[in-house]
């Protein structure tokens, strides 16, 4: 008899979630999929566009680990994107950005393993690397959690990692659709925040793909870091709309000039693979084999990695590459923003 499979996604009912939900139905063998989120409304409006008997709906908040546990019955995998992401809200609501990015995060932990759940995987963001701001901040004490996690699971075969990655073009809050309307609306220029500033640029096919390949490379306790282009903000301006002056407004609280997704300072717990970087925990695990020096120089696809360079880190204003004018028209394109 083949064991059904179950996978259940917090924060199923966002941008990632929804589209990653979208790629499990069509390239996936799970028999259940399961939506946790704490908007009813997204997810009636989810079930009426996807009619799926392998889909499932539970309301439900990362805050309230009594509903995560009953919900993760018979779970097998775990992809954590339940979060608070907007900056200036965060440092408004500080509180209310801590229980849901970390409390949330510890009661996902507590419940997977109470449910022996085998492969989970937390979302992380460019912002947890050196963090300026506390949405930053709360995402570093999450990542910190999820690799923690791998200590406290004794014997059993539960593996938590975690994957950072930048911008999504396109998504709610990021700098296209706010350009878009802009344009639309007939605007005389575009607001640039610095003419300097870079960011790494990545869709949300893409973001998906490696989410989903990080449950079939990882090993437990590595941050999974993709290698993604950069842009800069000028030449993204300029893509969207050519004919525009722009004007420089200057950074805001909490933003920084350049994304950093591997500090400096993790530069020796580094391993670069050909499309990717690992990012080894730095504590010691009560897994011996987890602690070996060569441990996560291959991963479970049998993949094989190398040392990052000393004092090597990866900025995407040192970025070794750059999209043109046409290349972000393209990807824009593509990725319908």
């Amino acid at each position: 008899m083949t064991l059904k499979k179950s996978i259940l996604i917090t924060g199923g009912s966002g941008s990632f979630g929804r589209h990653c939900i979208k790629t499990l139905l069509e390239q996936s063998d799970f028999d259940k999929i399961i939506v946790y989120s704490r908007d009813e409304l997204k997810q009636f409006e989810f079930s009426q566009e996807i009619r799926d008997p392998r889909l499932r709906f539970f309301i439900g908040d990362v805050r309230d680990f009594d509903r995560l546990r009953y919900a993760l019955k018979g779970v097998d995998t775990v992809l954590h994107a339940a979060a608070l992401k907007q900056v200036p809200a965060a440092e408004y609501n500080p509180m209310e950005c801590i229980r849901t990015n970390i409390l949330g995060a510890d009661n996902v932990v507590r419940a997977c393993i109470e449910n022996n759940v085998k492969r989970v995987v937390a979302l992380s963001t460019d912002k947890a690397a050196s963090p300026i701001n506390l949405y930053g901040a709360t995402k570093l004490a999450s990542d910190k959690l999820f690799v923690a996690a791998n200590n406290i699971v004794g014997d059993s075969d539960i593996r938590f990692s975690v994957v950072r990655y930048g911008n999504v073009v396109g998504s709610r809050g990021s700098v296209v659709p706010f350009f878009r309307r802009l344009i639309a609306d007939g605007a005389d220029h575009l607001p640039i925040t610095d003419e300097r500033m870079t960011r790494f640029w990545i869709t949300l096919d893409e973001g998906v793909a490696f989410v989903l390949s990080a449950l079939k490379r990882m090993r437990g306790g590595e941050i999974f870091v993709p290698k993604i282009p950069s842009v800069r903000i000028t030449d993204l301006a300029k893509a969207m709309a050519p004919d525009l002056p722009q004007i420089t407004v200057g950074i805001r609280p909490g933003e920084k000039l350049h994304e950093v997704m591997v500090p400096r300072e993790d530069s020796r717990v580094t391993v670069e693979f050909d499309d990717h970087f690992v990012i080894k925990p730095a504590i010691a695990f009560e897994r011996k084999e987890r602690n070996e020096e060569r441990f996560y120089f291959a991963n479970e696809l049998g993949e094989h990695g190398r040392p990052a360079k000393t004092d090597f880190e990866y900025e995407s204003g040192t970025n070794s590459e750059f999209l043109t004018i046409e290349q972000i028209i393209e990807t824009n394109k593509r990725a319908g923003a």
